[in-house]
């Protein structure tokens, strides 16, 4: 929690439309499907070690120049490895230019916004535990738990982790200030955590909007806690920021310098006439200083927020439905085989209904069976015709369930290649169009001055036959090599070093490969590439 001092009048008359949300589970009941998830202690705890670690291998804190770079690259890693996207802001106000980080995770309605937020960094005097590793971690911890459920939302949610709090809320300011009008509009609510792990702690609410409030109030009544306004932290955390813009916002906290009366002893517990946390901006404001009680309970009421404002709370049966291998080749006259599998993504599971659309002439599909329960899996039987033509074919497997339709695409080659026009010339591909990264670098005149190193790994009878080039991100074609007469050999394994001189960006960059003689004898049966 930052120093300043507490700032701006509360909103009058703003309002926030709750809907009544539901935690998604396969084959559940209606009432489980309504109850949001419990958000594990065990978890949270152990992101706090490692935020104590952080702070032991950079000189006692998580501050700029600390240990606050470690701090994001941990919350991050946990994050891409659930599936989010992050963005790294850099606050140029900042201590350091630190960086705020952002998660958003990719449902629901985006232009209404649910966003939960919390400083990642600590004062210097310590590794700042509980401000804020509480609610660092804590709302980690939700996300990830978003993740794994991974409900239908009728809003979106972002996360954010915040820099340079404690020199002034600069990192959250820095990210208002710089959101464009539009986009400031579709943050609806935003919620903040600022120490939420006190020793001596009480239950506070952010009461600047009452209907946000009402959410909080409605957990912990649930639980028996009586909770109070948070008159210690208003206007001294990262919420101000967003107050400030027009944004409603909420919160939670468990007090910091401020005394505990012998009321809030009573109602509470904890020792009254001492401060709420007496390690606050202290060096042992550390692990060993987190009681569980609170941050376990705070922590859950930031679930049931999440779920409550923007989780669905009637959940669609669905399924995916997905085709193992998804491409195949049959001679006329003969069949292959695919497995289709579905899997339950949310409510219940529904009887699907199988067909098949795009076969050639002369080609059937059949399906056993021909209907599934959604987690089931059919084989599907594509035969060739003795007359169906050659070429190659995209069929769309399609499943037709009472709540749902989903399609998967499976690419059917019949005898030979297709004929297929590469500048005005018929060629025969035998592979095309695979992309790989490029290492290409650019300089200030935008000249690139690296070259594309590429090892191809092929398995071809005439390598003389095969055509290969690369087509950088600004279009223009690199050839590797073109055929050439003489007697045929292994392609094998072959190095290419591209001269570029006219791309100015590192991109994406399409490698193609194709036989330039129709009735060469050759196959390209596989290839790998290295960039």
């Amino acid at each position: 929690m930052n120093w300043k001092r507490r700032a701006g009048a509360a909103f009058a008359g703003l309002t926030l439309a709750l809907g009544i949300a539901a935690v998604p589970a396969q084959a559940a009941t209606a009432a489980a499907a309504l109850a949001p998830p419990d958000i594990s202690l065990a978890n949270i705890k152990a992101h706090l070690n490692q935020l104590q670690t952080i702070a032991q291998q950079n000189g006692g804190n998580r501050a700029a120049g600390g240990g606050y770079n470690a701090s994001v690259s941990y919350v991050e890693g946990k994050l891409k490895a659930a599936g989010f996207t992050t963005t790294r802001q850099t606050c140029t106000s900042c201590a350091g230019q630190s960086q705020n980080l952002i998660a958003e995770w990719p449902k629901g309605d985006a232009n209404q916004v649910l966003m939960l937020g919390a400083h990642l960094d600590s004062v210097t005097a310590g590794p700042g535990i509980n401000d804020n590793g509480s609610g660092s971690a804590s709302i980690l911890e939700t996300a990830l738990t978003l993740a794994r459920t991974n409900p239908e939302m009728t809003k979106r949610v972002r996360f954010a982790w915040w820099a340079d709090e404690e020199s002034g809320l600069r990192g959250s300011r820095f990210y208002v200030n710089n959101l464009p009008a539009a986009e400031r509009s579709k943050i609806k609510t935003y919620l903040n955590f600022d120490m939420i792990g006190s020793k001596n702690w009480g239950y506070f609410v952010y009461d600047d909007v009452a209907s946000i409030k009402a959410v909080f109030d409605e957990y912990f009544a649930s639980i028996g806690i009586q909770t109070e306004g948070d008159s210690e932290g208003d206007g001294r955390s990262d919420h101000a920021s967003f107050k400030s813009a027009g944004i409603p916002v909420g919160g939670l906290a468990t007090g910091a310098g401020d005394i505990k009366s012998s009321a809030q002893a009573q109602k509470w517990g904890g020792t009254a006439g001492q401060p709420f946390d007496n390690c606050y901006h202290r060096a042992c404001d550390t692990t060993s200083n987190i009681p569980d009680t609170p941050l376990e309970k705070n922590s859950d009421a930031i679930g049931y927020a999440v779920w409550k404002l923007a989780v669905n709370a009637t959940q669609k049966n669905d399924y995916s439905l997905s085709l193992n291998p998804a491409s195949g080749t049959v001679q006329p006259g003969q069949s292959t085989q695919v497995t289709v599998s579905t899997a339950v993504t949310s409510g219940s599971a529904q009887q699907v209904a199988l067909s098949a659309t795009g076969l050639p002439a002369g080609a059937t599909a059949t399906f056993s069976p021909a209907t599934v329960q959604s987690g089931g899996s059919s084989t599907l039987t594509i035969a060739a015709g003795a007359n169906t033509p050659n070429g190659t074919y995209q069929v769309t497997v399609v499943g037709d369930g009472p709540d749902a339709d989903h399609t998967a695409p499976y690419t059917l080659t019949v005898g030979t290649s297709s004929v297929r026009t590469f500048s005005n010339t018929t060629e025969y591909p035998i592979n095309d169009l695979a992309t790989v990264s490029s290492p290409i670098s650019s300089t200030a005149s935008g000249a690139a001055v690296t070259p594309v190193k590429v090892s191809i790994t092929a398995t071809h009878t005439c390598s003389e036959d095969l055509r290969i080039s690369l087509t950088g991100p600004g279009g223009r074609s690199y050839p590797l090599k073109s055929e050439s007469s003489g007697s045929c050999s292994s392609f094998g394994t072959k190095d290419f070093s591209v001269p570029v001189t006219s791309e100015n960006a590192s991109g994406t960059w399409t490698l193609v490969i194709y036989d330039a003689y129709y009735y060469d004898t050759g196959k390209l049966s596989s290839w790998s590439i290295t960039v």
